[in-house]
């Protein structure tokens, strides 16, 4: 897999040491579990600063889909039951069953991120930092998840992005700006053209 696409993936299903839940980190599992859908424009940045944009669709429990520019011939999504990576220049794709993939916490509300993660200091009172990662699994990168305090927001925080590090130490970071909260998303969007060429029927 490229290292953008580990970048992507590398969100907060991985694992770190916490001794227990801080408040910090409850507040964030109540945001996480207050969230059943939500929309955003995301802006990718890679570590040669090169840019690419696109909009993010989430629906709980399962589903969530990253479409990128027009263009851009890369879709990650989940359709409930897999994480498909697909990369339509080449005519490929990847698959993971979504509770072992590094979405699964996303994806998944009632996981206990207590296990997976830790506050990580700010100099912003108004900013929650929470940083993951598997010491089992490094080729899953590190994650650090960006949160602002905004009372109009689920349980109080929005998701403002993420910071990605991959197991080479590539760095891409993810801005999100336009989230909209538990609005109906089709589950049509979740749904996609598979790049994969079809056997001939004989």
């Amino acid at each position: 897999m490229t290292s953008r696409a580990l970048a992507l993936l590398a969100l907060p299903a991985l694992v770190a040491a916490a001794p227990a839940a801080s408040p910090d980190l409850a507040k964030i599992q109540a945001h996480l579990a207050a969230v059943r859908s939500m929309t955003a424009t995301f802006t990718q940045t890679d570590r040669n600063g090169k840019t690419l944009t696109g909009t993010l669709s989430l629906k709980r429990p399962g589903k969530i889909r990253f479409q990128y520019e027009k263009g851009v011939p890369i879709l990650v999504v989940a359709d409930g039951n897999s994480l498909w990576f697909l990369d339509y220049s080449v005519k490929q794709k990847q698959r993971w069953p979504i509770g072992g993939s590094p979405l699964g916490v996303l994806l998944d509300p009632s996981k206990d991120i207590s296990r997976y993660a830790r506050m990580v200091p700010t100099a912003d009172p108004a900013i929650l930092s929470v940083e993951a990662n598997d010491p089992k699994h490094p080729e899953y990168g590190r994650i650090t998840l960006i949160f602002e305090k905004n009372a109009s927001a689920p349980a109080g925080l929005m998701l403002r992005g993420w910071v990605a590090l991959d197991a080479q130490n590539n760095r891409t970071t993810i801005r999100l700006s336009g989230q909209k909260f538990n609005v109906p998303i089709s589950d049509g969007t979740f749904r996609f053209n598979d790049p994969t060429p079809t056997a001939p029927r004989k």
